[in-house]
């Protein structure tokens, strides 16, 4: 800007050297000005008169956290994006989501943050956007997946399930690419009714009125490595209701196009559309977890966190009454947590 400027008296000063009349001078440096410095100058006092008491702020700014970055929907109490980077490193560590609680974002003014009151017997659970799995490597960024500011409300087997599955699969990506972006939101789309016209409703919960999205959508960039031209894009719109598992993720892949519209979001807006951009569903599977191996998931996370001999017989009676055999990995966990909850009693009544 200073150069700029330097040049404009240099280049002024001879115009109005080799011109007769003072007002030719004047006009001639105007014809060199920097179109914004012009507009600016012009457009000043109104924007000082208009901003005197400041803007309407809407809290949409982006607000940044350990191992994530957010947009906040202070009239919705949910947030409008959630944006993070995955890799391999970041999934390793021993943070426990049992020192997690749900609370309040102490940064979100508490004229519009919602409580975990608003859930409370509303039908609706509490579904993370950055969820806690993707932060093992650190406790405090685990806790903080945890603040209201990052949760919507979601149907409870939506949450327990399909939506689980793909959070997983988005960690499972970083076996097979160097960096994972994700970006997670809520979304509430029209309905065509019977007269044919379109309609957005959807419902509010608690006295904070939280809203209830009737999609939530994710989109996923990911790179082969640091140097490597390949990336593989995914976009998905999931409806907030149960899906089952003879559904597929590319069932619900739309185009990025069609996300923007939907949401209003422009994703990713520095990276390159022209370069190549490659369909993720055709680089890589996108194939969930099964049934079977996803409840091996689930009943090996049960196995872990009982506390009883009681709770954790009855744990492997269910899985075994679901008609699937324990493998290698879950049949080790079973008897090494047996024998720490033997050893577990055995103290109790020697104290006793």
């Amino acid at each position: 800007m200073a150069s700029g400027f330097k040049f404009v008296r240099f280049f002024g000063g001879f115009v109005c050297g080799v011109t007769v009349s003072t007002g030719a001078c004047v006009a001639a440096v105007k014809l060199y000005l920097r179109p914004e410095e012009s507009t600016q100058e012009k457009e000043s006092t109104a924007q000082r008169f208009i901003k005197l008491y400041g803007l309407p702020e809407d809290g949409a700014e982006a607000r940044y956290y350990t191992n994530h970055i957010l947009s906040y929907d202070q009239s919705r109490r949910t947030p409008r994006w959630v944006a993070e980077h995955l890799s391999d490193e970041k999934l390793l560590g021993k943070a426990d989501r049992k020192h997690c609680k749900f609370k309040p974002d102490p940064d979100v003014p508490e004229l519009f943050t919602a409580h975990n009151e608003d859930y409370l017997g509303s039908g609706w659970s509490r579904g993370h956007m950055a969820p806690a799995g993707d932060n093992k490597f650190s406790e405090q960024s685990m806790v903080e997946t945890f603040y209201l500011s990052n949760i919507i409300p979601q149907n409870y087997e939506n949450n327990a399930g399909f939506w689980n599955r793909l959070e997983m699969y988005c960690r499972e990506l970083t076996e097979r690419f160097r960096d994972v972006w994700v970006i997670s939101g809520p979304l509430t789309l029209p309905y065509v009714g019977e007269d044919k016209k379109k309609t957005v409703s959807y419902q509010l919960i608690g006295k904070d009125d939280v809203a209830v999205p009737t999609h939530l959508y994710k989109v996923i960039l990911a790179r082969k490595d640091h140097s490597s031209d390949v990336l593989a894009l995914g976009a998905f719109v999931v409806p907030n209701a149960p899906v089952g598992f003879e559904h597929q993720l590319k069932e619900y892949q739309v185009s990025l196009t069609q996300l923007e519209r939907m949401s209003g979001l422009t994703f990713f807006p520095k990276l390159d559309k022209s370069q190549s951009v490659k369909n993720l569903c055709l680089l890589d599977s996108c194939e969930l977890m099964d049934f079977k191996h996803f409840t091996l998931y689930i009943t090996g996370r049960k196995v872990r966190g009982v506390k009883s001999l009681g709770k954790l017989e009855k744990i492997m009676v269910e899985l075994k009454e679901a008609g699937i055999t324990p493998d290698e990995y879950l049949t080790k966990l079973y008897f090494e947590k047996k024998q720490e909850l033997l050893q577990k009693e055995s103290q109790q009544v020697k104290r006793g």
